[in-house]
């Protein structure tokens, strides 16, 4: 019999908004995995999340080397033997990449999706066998404003008129779309979010408003993670894996 205590495993952790996360779920008594790179950071996140009461660990996890992300499925599954709530928050923007798109380095561009996407894929993938074992297992993807076409073509939008950041940008774009496809593979019911969100398809976007430092408000639901976020540019996308 699989343990009621939900886990949730957070990727890019040890440090931001990943941080943030951990914390807050693991306030509501979430046993929270923090996914990161650096193994001794980790650890020290971990610590660090301890000392407030939190059942927290870390687990190294790069979302660019799938040995690293199957090792990390392998740990789960053989402790926990289930996985509540994974979030793909890992994410890179390189300076390299804040020039105008004719001037961008393919080797940027593809550094970037490395990260941004294809280790949003490979993770997801990798912890979808995991999830499906959970009562209502949720998967949340970090996004942004800046992935929307819509504001991007809109030469009004206050996004269209930012620096340009094509490999970021359009990261994000995809983003949304692994979120989609994803959704519609597995259902397209998904409860009604009052957090400030709406749902489409199995998915909802929950967008931010802006503050000076990172805050992060959420509370587990029996059947959907609320999140939301105080900060310019950030947007959580949820689906439901059912």
């Amino acid at each position: 019999m699989l343990d009621s205590k939900k886990i949730a495993l957070i990727t890019g952790a040890n440090k931001g908004i990943g941080f943030e996360i951990a914390r807050q779920l693991g306030a509501q008594g979430i046993n929270v995995l923090v996914g990161t790179r650096d193994q001794t950071r980790g650890d020290e996140a971990a610590r660090r999340l301890q000392s407030e009461g939190i059942d927290a660990s870390a687990v190294h996890l790069d979302v660019t080397d799938q040995v690293t992300i199957d090792r990390a499925a392998s740990f789960i599954d053989k402790t926990y033997g289930k996985l509540d709530i994974l979030v793909n928050n890992a994410g890179i923007s390189l300076r390299e990449g804040r020039v105008p798109p004719s001037e961008l380095d393919i080797e940027v561009y593809r550094k970037t999706y490395e990260t941004n996407v294809f280790g949003v894929f490979a993770v997801t993938k990798a912890m979808l066998p995991l999830l499906r074992r959970s009562n209502g297992g949720r998967i949340v993807n970090l996004s942004s404003p800046v992935g929307s076409l819509t504001l991007n073509s809109d030469p009004a939008s206050f996004y269209a008129q930012m620096p340009p950041l094509l490999a970021y940008c359009s990261s994000k774009t995809a983003v949304n779309a692994i979120t989609v496809f994803f959704a519609n593979e597995r259902s397209r019911r998904l409860p009604y979010s009052s957090a400030g969100g709406h749902a489409a398809g199995g998915v909802c976007h929950l967008t931010c408003r802006w503050a000076d430092r990172w805050i992060f408000r959420g509370r587990w639901c029996s059947s959907l993670v609320r999140v939301w976020f105080l900060r310019a540019g950030t947007t959580l996308v949820t689906c439901a894996m059912r």
